[in-house]
């Protein structure tokens, strides 16, 4: 038994080795050549496709829609805000949107999630692409949190959430050879401090619909978006708190966002969809989260130490981000949707949207 498993070690480091020393140098010229003169002329036609988006009401999922839009994609339009999705659904149409639905719904729950697909197909008689955005945000000390079991939330919105509409969708998408595009995160990739759950949340997502490519093949494309810093209402400072209620915590915010810059939402939406329809695997934008994914394979220990001196606040301090922050007024070259109060949007009984500044 040592034996046999002595020489699948050496099978498996010889595979290695020959993908490193042999394939990679041989495939770069290829792709590139792909990348260069053949994805660009085989752009995806987005025409009458039926484009269902979750979390569409705000952020990346109502831009995305908007690009949809223009397009000429068909959208079914799905949040838990139905005011703010009909404000959505509007402006698609005036962008282009020959017709746009709007789906009320919880897509953490599996029963909501399968009506969404349903209805989606009932309506328009297919489905070609499924954008999986819905999410939520928490920042902070894992070891400062005080209501850990209202956490799951999270997972539940994240991940599951994904899950559930892909696992109705699969079906329709297969028939139309159609595309899932999910919306996951930086983070990811890299284990940045102060996010240990949404970390966890984001990380498995990613290697779900990795698996999950490898299962499908060809049958349907899937493409990862890890945006880092945009604009959206969780950089806006909406996260769930260490008590685990939904607030907004600008000074948590900025502890988190720090020095970096956050890209328009706009910008990475048409790069991302300008990805999707190319068939890319993957999009990372803006382009400067992608040294840390490198350093975080090559050198966890280093992304170790830049992120403990960087963020950490024991003790009650301040972490260095903040310090820096406040030292060198970075914080007025934010976009100005950051610099506004967030109104939190919630669905009474009745349907009709109450405001809540927090």
């Amino acid at each position: 038994m040592d034996l046999y498993l002595l020489l699948h070690s050496v099978v498996m480091h010889a595979m290695a080795a020959m993908v490193v020393l042999v394939y990679i140098p041989l495939s770069i010229p290829v792709k590139l050549f792909i990348w260069a003169l053949v994805k660009p002329f085989r752009k995806e036609d987005l025409r009458g496709k039926v484009v269902l988006i979750t979390g569409a009401s705000s952020g990346i999922g109502e831009e995305l829609a908007y690009q949809y839009a223009e397009k000429g994609a068909c959208l079914a339009l799905v949040a838990r805000r139905k005011h703010a999705l009909e404000a959505v659904a509007e402006s698609a149409r005036e962008r282009g949107a020959p017709e746009v639905i709007v789906l009320v719904a919880d897509v953490s729950d599996a029963e909501e999630s399968r009506r969404a697909v349903e209805e989606t197909v009932s309506h328009f008689g297919k489905l070609n692409h499924l954008v999986a955005n819905a999410g939520i945000w928490a920042n902070g000390c894992f070891d400062e949190i005080t209501n850990i079991t209202a956490f799951t939330k999270m997972m539940d919105v994240n991940f599951w959430g994904s899950v559930y509409p892909t696992y109705y969708a699969l079906p329709h998408l297969k028939a139309s050879g159609g595309k899932l595009v999910v919306c996951s995160s930086a983070a990811g990739t890299v284990a940045t401090s102060r996010m240990s759950l949404y970390n966890a949340t984001k990380a498995a997502q990613i290697r779900f619909y990795e698996t999950l490519r490898s299962e499908l093949g060809t049958d349907v494309g899937v493409t990862i978006l890890t945006p880092g810093y945009v604009v959206s209402e969780i950089t806006q400072g909406k996260a769930i708190q260490k008590d685990g209620e939904l607030a907004v915590n600008e000074e948590w915010r900025d502890a988190q966002v720090g020095v970096f810059p956050v890209g328009r939402v706009e910008t990475l939406c048409e790069i991302a969809l300008d990805s999707i329809r190319k068939g890319d695997r993957y999009l990372t934008w803006p382009s400067l989260y992608r040294p840390p994914e490198l350093i975080a394979c090559i050198a966890p220990e280093v992304l170790d130490w830049i992120c403990y001196k960087l963020y950490n606040t024991r003790n009650g301090g301040r972490s260095l981000g903040q310090r820096i922050v406040e030292a060198t007024g970075v914080r007025r070259l934010y976009p100005a949707a950051l610099r506004r109060p967030l109104i939190i949007k919630k669905e009474t009984r009745d349907g009709e949207d109450a405001d809540s500044n927090v």
